[in-house]
């Protein structure tokens, strides 16, 4: 990482999201690239951050207001990729209990921290889950749908809803639970300012495999030999003669979660972010990140020769994510 600097196209912002967003200029970022707090699952220990609000309603209204500032300082050709998960309800208490004190922070606090990390580790703030009831609409153990409740509130909102993209973990954190599947996946949402936007399919095609035993192996082998007629009344020849290697990227992206040592458990993969940036936005364009915590996509983006712009609350990730881009 030696040589990423300022100068190379990196910036981290300090200060509140939506706060930052309305001094920025109108259309001057090609894609952002973000993960913001998930509802009620964490404190970071700053004081306004978002996750916190004590209904999937308002934590949702408050994401709709952020990235309605995303969606100006975006070029019109711009896109949001947009990564979340999602959260269930528990039992009594409410929003906000655990975080800042109380038994049950105090009980959490520090724990699977490291004593050998370096100072600015302790931006960890308290681990610990915040209980997420009583709330009116949801039961104890209701999966709240968060990111989709996101989603179509963004819809709503005037974004273009592209995609959504299955992010599959193969090592997903361990439950204890015996009476559902253990969540192995978050969502991975595409969204676009206009109805045309920059999307470079190529720079993140996938290798082709081969379809045999697939039920559309004899329509593959006909589209390849030139036979047009199909019993369905489709030609062949929509779907492309298949001799290139590679195909179009699916929607089901399998990266495993690859912890970073000294940052929050919520870093970014790498791998699950390259393809956002070489798909979203141009060599020498502007990748954003509102929520920028470790500064993991603008190292992703210097590395495949885009310029950054971060906005983060913590000032102890900020002195984090320079330190990682130096």
């Amino acid at each position: 990482m030696a040589g990423l600097a300022l100068d190379a196209g990196f910036r981290v912002i300090q200060g509140d999201a939506l706060k930052v967003l309305r001094g920025m200029q109108d259309e001057s970022v090609n894609c952002c690239v973000t993960s913001p707090p998930y509802w009620g699952l964490r404190d970071y220990g700053v004081p306004g951050q978002l996750g916190l609000e004590p209904t999937p309603e308002l934590y949702t209204a408050h994401i709709v207001e952020v990235f309605r500032e995303v969606r100006r300082v975006l070029r019109n050709d711009g896109t949001l990729w947009l990564n979340l998960g999602d959260s269930y309800a528990t039992g009594g208490g409410k929003v906000g209990d655990c975080p800042g004190g109380g038994a049950q922070g105090e009980r959490w606090a520090g724990r699977g921290m490291n004593t050998k990390q370096p100072k600015w580790a302790t931006a960890l703030g308290p681990i610990c889950q915040p209980n997420r009831m009583p709330i009116a609409g949801l039961k104890p153990k209701d999966l709240v749908g968060i990111p989709w409740r996101v989603a179509f509130a963004l819809q709503a909102d005037g974004w273009y809803l592209r995609s959504d993209v299955i992010w599959s973990k193969g090592n997903p954190m361990p439950e204890s639970v015996k009476d559902r599947p253990t969540r192995s996946h978050e969502y991975l949402f595409l969204l676009a300012k206009s109805q045309r936007y920059y999307y470079d399919s190529g720079a993140i095609a996938e290798a082709r495999r081969p379809l045999q035993g697939s039920p559309y192996s004899s329509l593959d082998k006909a589209a390849r030999s030139g036979i047009i007629g199909c019993s369905n009344g489709m030609r062949a020849t929509t779907l492309r003669h298949r001799d290139s290697e590679t195909r179009n990227r699916r929607t089901v992206w399998n990266v495993n979660p690859k912890p970073y040592k000294g940052a929050h458990f919520a870093t970014f993969p790498p791998k699950l972010i390259e393809p956002c940036i070489l798909a979203g936005a141009p060599k020498g364009g502007i990748v954003l990140d509102p929520f920028s915590g470790a500064g993991t996509t603008g190292i992703v983006a210097l590395e495949h020769g885009r310029r950054y712009i971060g906005i983060e609350l913590n000032p102890e990730y900020i002195a984090m994510s320079y330190a990682r881009a130096s």
